[in-house]
C-alpha cells in the first residue's frame, strides 16, 4: 500500500482478513451500494469523523440510539460515573428497575419488562413466551418485517397466504422455517385467511410497529388496530416490535403515536436501540400475566449475565430522561424539513420518487410515485439501482446516508441549521446522480 491509501481502506483490507466480510454486521459492508466502507473513529452531535478525518452530517444515528445526537453530555456523564463504580457485577441494579419505570410511564402497555441485551434477543424471547403462554408453535410475521436473526423469523413466504413458511437463510432449517407463516404486509384479509386454517396453532403475530427495514412502510388506516382485533379473537398475542421505532418516533414509540388513540394495547412489546442511548441493551415488556410466565415466575426459561448492564442501564436512563417532548418537536420539525428538502431536489432532477413516513422516520424510493410502497413486493419493485449513485454524491458532500435504500434515515436534536444546510446542499448534485443512473 502506498501512503495515498485512504486510511479506512487499509482498515477494511486488514478486517476482511479477520472477520467474515470484514465487518460485524452485514450492512457496514457497502454491499448495497458499492465502494470501501468508512471506519468511523468519533462522533458529536450531528457528525461523524472517519479515519481519515472527514467530518460527515450523520442520518443514520447509529441506526436510531443517537436521538439526543452523539457523545451527549449528559449521557457521556452517566456513563462515566457508571463506569466508575464496576462494568459488570452478575447481580441486581438499582438503575433496572429505574429505567423500566422510565418506560412504564411513557408506555402504559407495558405491565412488566424484562431487560436483554439486543433487539434478536428481544424478540427471540417474546416468540417463545408467546409460545410457552399460549401453548401453540405456530407464529405470524409478514414480509419484509425484520426482527433480529433468530431461526424461525428469517423465514420466507411458501407458494400460498397460509403456506407454512420456507428458510430465509442457510443454516435455518425447514422445520424452523415451517412454524411461520411469512404474510404479505398491510393486508389483513390475508391475517384472516390464515387464522381461517391455522387459528387453534398460532401463539402470536409479530409485526414491526412500523416496518422500517424494507424501507419505511406506513400501516395502513386500521392495520394494526387489526391485527389486534384477530389475535384476541383467536386466543392468540400481538407482538409489537419497537425496537426500531420505540422512543424514536415518538415519547412513547409509535404504538403511543396510534394505538393508544385507537384504543387498543399489543399484548408484548419489544424496545432496543433508543432505550440502551448507544448501548448495547434491549428489553421485552407487556402484559404481567403474561410477562410473568418468564422465570423465575413461570416455566419459560431466559436469562443472561449481561442483561441489565449498569453501564448500559445508566446510559438509558439518561437518554429516555433527557429525551423530553421538546426533542421530539425538533426532530419531528427536522424530518419534515428535511423530507420535503430531498423531494423536491428529486423533482427537480426528474426522478421519480415517494417519500414513506412513520413518525420522524422517512425513507425514499424510486420510481414508485404512482403508487407508493405499501409492502414488500412494492419496496422490491422499486428503481434501486439509482441509490448507489445518490449515497455516494452525498457520502462525497459529507453526508452520511444509510448504506442501503432499505433502511429509514434518522436525525437528532443536534441537527440544527449549520447541519440542515450541509444536508440542503448536498442534496441537489445528488438528486442528479440518481437521474443518471442506469439500471
Amino acid at each position: 500500500m502506498t501512503s495515498n491509501t485512504p486510511v479506512s481502506d487499509q482498515l477494511f483490507d486488514r478486517a476482511q482478513s479477520l472477520m467474515p466480510g470484514g465487518v460485524n454486521s452485514p450492512v457496514r459492508a457497502f454491499g448495497s451500494v458499492g465502494g470501501t466502507p468508512k471506519f468511523m473513529v468519533s462522533a458529536n452531535g450531528a457528525y461523524l469523523t472517519d479515519a481519515d478525518g472527514k467530518e460527515y452530517v450523520d442520518l443514520v444515528c447509529s441506526w436510531g440510539p443517537a436521538l439526543l445526537g452523539h457523545a451527549h453530555p449528559a449521557v457521556l456523564d452517566a456513563v462515566h460515573a457508571a463506569v466508575d463504580r464496576g462494568l459488570s457485577f452478575g447481580a441486581s441494579t438499582p438503575d433496572e428497575a429505574n429505567l423500566a419505570a422510565l418506560v412504564k410511564e411513557r408506555v402504559s402497555a407495558v405491565q412488566r419488562l424484562r431487560m436483554v441485551s439486543t433487539g434478536t434477543e428481544a424478540t427471540m424471547t417474546a416468540v417463545r413466551l408467546a409460545r410457552g403462554f399460549t401453548g401453540r408453535n405456530l407464529i405470524i410475521k409478514f414480509a419484509g418485517c425484520y426482527h433480529g436473526h433468530l431461526d424461525g423469523l428469517l423465514a420466507s413466504a411458501g407458494s400460498g397466504v397460509a403456506t407454512l413458511a420456507l428458510p430465509g437463510s442457510a443454516g435455518v432449517t425447514a422445520a424452523a422455517a415451517a412454524e411461520t407463516l411469512v404474510l404479505p404486509y398491510n393486508d389483513l384479509a390475508a391475517v384472516e385467511e390464515a387464522f381461517a386454517a391455522h387459528g387453534s396453532h398460532i401463539a402470536a403475530v409479530i409485526t414491526e410497529a412500523a416496518p422500517a427495514n424494507m424501507g419505511v412502510v406506513t400501516p395502513a388506516e386500521g392495520f394494526n388496530a387489526g391485527l389486534s382485533r384477530i389475535t384476541k379473537e383467536h386466543g392468540a398475542l400481538l407482538i409489537l416490535d419497537e425496537v426500531l421505532t420505540g422512543f424514536r418516533t415518538g415519547y412513547a414509540g409509535y404504538w403511543g403515536l396510534t394505538g393508544r388513540q385507537e384504543g387498543w394495547a399489543p399484548d408484548l412489546l419489544t424496545f432496543g436501540k433508543v432505550i440502551g442511548g448507544g448501548m448495547p441493551t434491549a428489553a421485552l415488556g407487556g402484559r404481567a400475566d403474561v410477562m410473568d410466565y418468564l422465570a423465575p415466575l413461570g416455566p419459560v426459561y431466559q436469562a443472561g449475565t449481561l442483561s441489565g448492564n449498569p453501564v448500559a442501564m445508566a446510559a438509558g436512563v439518561a437518554t429516555l430522561t433527557h429525551a423530553t417532548p421538546e426533542v421530539y418537536a425538533h426532530v419531528d420539525a427536522r424530518s419534515l424539513e428535511l423530507s420535503a428538502a430531498l423531494s423536491s431536489a428529486l423533482d427537480a432532477a426528474g426522478v421519480d420518487h415517494s417519500i414513506q413516513r412513520a413518525g420522524n422516520l422517512f425513507s425514499v424510493s424510486f420510481g414508485t410515485s404512482a403508487n407508493g410502497v405499501h409492502n414488500y413486493a412494492d419496496a422490491q419493485a422499486q428503481e434501486a439501482f439509482r441509490y448507489a449513485p445518490f449515497f455516494h454524491s452525498m457520502l462525497d458532500s459529507g453526508v452520511y446516508l444509510p448504506p442501503s435504500v432499505f433502511e429509514a434515515w434518522f436525525l437528532s436534536a443536534a441537527h440544527d441549521d449549520a447541519a440542515m444546510n450541509r444536508i440542503f446542499d448536498a442534496l441537489p448534485a445528488a438528486a442528479k446522480a440518481a437521474a443518471a443512473a442506469q439500471a
